[in-house]
């Protein structure tokens, strides 16, 4: 996994002689019938979701709704998108050509890849229908059909498109990750999201999003991905992605090559960062040129040739699981050398990646609101304080997070005579209360409700060099008020 986000997969769609309907497995079943029963294993999925508000975060948040498509892959199993059930209250699912609305639940949900598995209370309906499984990538110029439930009409809709390029592209779902995908001319609209793609009777990818700045341009998740993601959940938990920390740089230019002695041939990419705490931290270094990974050789550009296509190197990682262990071959100071490396997923990278199914945490103490720095709050206060956006942008480049599990930032003052005339200080990062260097809200928390508080609570900035200061003695009385005049029914909630 890397950091950007669009992807593409290929699944089989297979039928067990157990599931096969007689009018189906007959020589002499028609198109017609046939597409009639797997469209039945094509379903419309219904969500209400409720968003959280990180600018008031004590509130629950506003509801919405939406739709998108669904199909069968085992006994009580329905694949879908994330992005489709993410923030979800009640799940309703549909099968073609029937009105009765079935109630469902998410039983796993992987938003750094945007897969999702869901089941229904009661499977009887589809019992006997066909089941979808995975099956290959696509090649470019293949020709597939896309099924789903757009908007512009009730019904299931099929249209038809080309692949067009497969490639390593962001996600955006979770705006933050990286992976393989399979570009398609044919639009991918909303309600689409979650639906098979089709290939000569074969399931060959999940649609999950388009293009905007190009007509009919979507993407599907390819069966690489599709396939991570059933085998992590098969212990009972998804456990996400493991990175190997590496950022590379791509040596085309020939006073590049010349200062690290490649010649126009050569393979190898530069190491331009490695994230401290990461998987490659004690092995590679920035300055390295990183000639081959598991045995694929890398060229200039990143990339690697995997299943007949050039890919980023990165796929090698992404097949993988933490545990694993992958090979890197590197030249350092001119010297070849070629390490194993065991991968390990990397928390830190979080702060990137948008947050869902999750309440906010926060603490509000004398009118002042404390929230963790994440993207969900970055974007939702628009924190434009330089201090702030710098310590965001370098969180990982810098390794913040080794010291601080949390960046812990004053959003907002609540107006109240206890906190009067202390201005100036909203959208700052805290650095400490009371003297002690904050870490965590956690530790905030203690020391913003300590049964024995000082006179006074002081608390500094990062690069303010005037603290705020604010009396205890009447702080319960305020917490009171405050509480009353803003709605506020809890003063914080600490909980991931």
């Amino acid at each position: 996994m890397r950091f950007s986000a669009t992807i593409a997969a290929i699944c089989t769609f297979a039928l067990t002689a157990a599931t096969i309907p007689s009018a189906l497995a007959a020589p002499a079943a028609t198109a017609s019938a046939e597409n009639a029963e797997i469209y039945k294993s094509i379903v419309k999925i219904e969500v209400a979701s409720q968003v959280p508000d990180y600018t008031t975060p004590w509130n629950a948040g506003h509801f919405s709704g939406g739709s998108g498509t669904g199909f069968i892959i085992g006994k009580n199993q329905f694949l879908t998108n994330a992005h489709v059930v993410s923030n979800e209250r009640r799940v309703l699912i549909t099968m073609h050509g029937s009105a009765r609305k079935h109630q469902a639940r998410v039983v796993h949900i992987a938003h750094d890849c945007d897969l999702a598995l869901l089941e229904v209370d009661d499977f009887s309906p589809f019992e006997g229908l066909p089941h979808f499984r995975i099956g290959d990538i696509p090649k470019l110029e293949d020709e597939v059909r896309v099924i789903g439930y757009p908007v512009g009409g009730e019904r299931i809709s099929v249209t038809r498109g080309i692949v067009s390029r497969i490639d390593f592209r962001s996600y955006a779902h979770s705006r933050a990750d990286m992976h393989l995908v399979v570009q398609i001319d044919a639009a991918i609209n909303p309600g689409n999201s979650g639906g098979p793609v089709l290939q000569n009777g074969k399931v060959v990818g999940v649609a999950f999003q388009g293009l905007t700045q190009a007509d009919n341009t979507g993407y599907m998740i390819p069966p690489p991905v599709i396939n991570r993601f059933l085998t992590d959940i098969k212990d009972g938990s998804y456990d996400h992605y493991a990175e190997l920390g590496v950022s590379e740089f791509p040596l085309f230019n020939p006073a590049m090559r010349k200062i690290y002695n490649l010649a126009p041939n050569d393979p190898g990419v530069l190491v331009a960062d490695v994230s401290v705490g990461s998987s490659a931290a004690t092995t590679v270094k920035q300055g390295d040129i990183l000639i081959a990974i598991d045995g694929h050789e890398v060229d200039s550009s990143g990339n690697i040739l995997m299943d007949g296509e050039r890919v980023n190197m990165n796929e090698i990682v992404e097949r993988k699981f933490a545990g694993d262990a992958v090979s890197l071959k590197f030249v350092r100071n001119g010297e070849v050398m070629e390490k194993s490396v065991v991968l390990k997923t990397f928390p830190p990278a979080q702060m990137y990646a948008a947050q869902y199914g999750k309440k906010p945490r926060f603490l509000v103490q004398g009118g002042l609101v404390f929230q963790p720095l994440n993207l969900n709050l970055y974007l939702s206060h628009k924190l434009n304080n330089p201090r702030v956006r710098k310590i965001f942008n370098t969180y990982l480049k810098d390794g913040f997070y080794e010291k601080h599990q949390d960046v812990l930032i004053l959003t907002r003052l609540l107006d109240d005579p206890i906190n009067a005339s202390l201005g100036g200080f909203a959208g700052n990062a805290v650095e400490t209360i009371n003297g002690q260097k904050i870490t965590t809200i956690e530790q905030a928390s203690q020391l913003l409700n300590s049964a024995n508080p000082p006179k006074f609570l002081e608390i500094t900035f990062s690069g303010v060099d005037r603290p705020l200061v604010i009396p205890t003695k009447d702080l319960a009385e305020a917490n009171q008020r405050i509480r009353e005049n803003y709605g506020i029914h809890s003063q914080q909630n600490l909980e991931n």
